[in-house]
């Protein structure tokens, strides 16, 4: 297994000085729900730092709302209307979908285990299946809600999945361990990111290992973060590449943040660090 250095950011796609609109990547964003606002928007903010452009559009109706009074803050992106989104996917580098998304309508009424779902969950799980199965060609990043809803069999070819333990179980129907999350790597032809303290990064090219991070990183949105930073990079690299940069540079950042506060920074605090420390690195 190869253990990820700073080095390998060198081989990131970086932007040319002649670069014009468009040329540097663009991304669409799926996620969000009437009960989960904030994840999309970490992955839209931090995304927003590396592409050209971000798309971003939610299933769910209130979002329009959002959006809009989002954007006295952070004018970095592009609303969709949900009937547009088939078009913006085409015309997409790379796609998110899942983060905010819901197996549950209600946290008191998950279920201790499976896949049940209420009506919200099978929303989620039918715009999950038709996106992947009618896109199966683009270039994707699967996380959380989708991941907790759909049946691996949808995983389109070199996807990027980004499960917790227990979100690899549900998708899988098997433990997060190092012979698992190398056999479900191949078995789908899909990059798997297996997030922890060492986080495993498989796919059928191979193994990485990226270490680094603190506790700081167990807080709610560090997985958005990771799904929007991922997203980006993959729009202009290889899979495997994007998904191991992602989780270096995440933890970097938090790593970054640790030596002057601790553990006491939130998920806004990462998503601001990670351009600094992204620069640093590969000019260091």
């Amino acid at each position: 297994m190869k253990n990820f250095q700073k080095a390998d950011l060198k081989r990131l796609y970086h932007p040319t000085h002649n670069s014009n609109g468009e040329d540097n990547g663009q991304v669409t964003i799926i996620g969000g729900s009437e009960l989960f606002h904030g994840a999309p928007l970490l992955a839209l903010k931090t995304a927003s730092r590396i592409v050209d452009m971000v798309f971003f559009t939610s299933p769910e109706p209130s979002f329009g709302d959002i959006a809009l009074s989002l954007k006295s803050e952070l004018s970095s992106f592009i609303w969709v209307p949900w009937d547009d989104v088939d078009a913006y996917i085409k015309k997409s580098d790379a796609i998110l979908i899942g983060p905010g998304m819901m197996r549950f309508s209600s946290e008191k009424e998950l279920p201790a285990g499976g896949k049940l779902l209420d009506k919200a969950g099978l929303i989620t799980k039918n715009i999950t299946e038709r996106l992947l199965k009618n896109f199966s060609d683009k270039k994707w990043v699967i996380d959380a809600g989708s991941l907790q809803v759909m049946d691996a069999d949808w995983i389109p070819p070199k996807a990027i999945v980004t499960p917790n333990r227990k979100e690899f179980e549900l998708l899988f129907g098997l433990k997060a361990d190092a012979a698992n999350i190398k056999n479900m790597a191949e078995k789908y032809d899909c990059i798997v990111v297996a997030k922890g303290a060492e986080t495993i990064i498989a796919s059928i090219d191979g193994e990485v290992s990226v270490r680094g991070g603190n506790p700081g990183l167990t807080k709610g949105g560090s997985g958005d973060i990771l799904a929007g930073l991922t997203v980006a990079l993959l729009a202009k690299n290889d899979p495997l590449l994007a998904a191991s940069a992602a989780s270096y540079l995440e933890k970097a950042a938090s790593d970054e943040l640790y030596k002057k506060v601790g553990t006491n920074y939130n998920m806004d605090d990462l998503a601001d660090k990670i351009p600094e420390v992204y620069r640093n690195l590969i000019t260091g």
